[in-house]
């Protein structure tokens, strides 16, 4: 039997192998936009300058906003949901699904390649952590218990995401 100290102490032990390993890992075990892992590369000063705070919070912090606050969880209308930090195509609205969460949920990306997936430890339990696959903004996590065909939920923060309707018309921020 494992006293609470022992899990204690093993949880941090996985955070601290999580940090040794590779160089584009944080103590998190988050992918690190500052690391050149992305295409699209800018400081903290000209992403804090380009987006809302709030947008910071969550593409650059990893952040998570409340549940039910954004408005692109209650969007239906056919359109494309984009990286709100750089404006990389992410979610088609015919992947999105209600998952009752409050949060905007997909069961798949647009297209292979569109996001990028890493290992969170910030609950000291391994979560798989999604990202915008052209400047690392973190979206939000995966878990295994969407829909079909694939049976992921990607969970997405509404502030990370633009909406984009098909056919035009005012984009909608999240």
């Amino acid at each position: 039997m494992l006293s609470r100290r022992q899990v204690l102490l093993g949880g941090a032990g996985v955070v601290a192998v999580a940090a040794g390993s590779a160089g584009a890992l944080s103590i998190f075990g988050r992918a690190d936009a500052a690391s050149g892992a992305f295409p699209i590369e800018m400081t903290r000063e000209e992403w804090k300058a380009k987006l809302s705070p709030r947008q910071f919070a969550v593409l650059r912090d990893a952040d998570t906003e409340r549940a039910f606050t954004s408005p692109l969880n209650d969007e239906h209308r056919a359109g494309t949901f984009h990286c709100a930090g750089c404006d990389n195509a992410l979610y088609s609205s015919e992947a999105k699904f209600d998952s009752g969460t409050g949060w905007p949920s997909f069961y798949k990306p647009i297209e292979e390649g569109a996001v990028k997936n890493s290992t969170d430890y910030k609950l000291v339990y391994p979560r798989t952590e999604e990202h915008c696959a052209d400047c690392g903004g973190h979206l939000g996590h995966v878990f295994d218990d969407g829909p079909p065909p694939t049976g992921k939920r990607h969970c997405i923060n509404g502030v990370a995401l633009v909406f984009r309707p098909q056919g035009g018309g005012e984009p909608v921020l999240g």
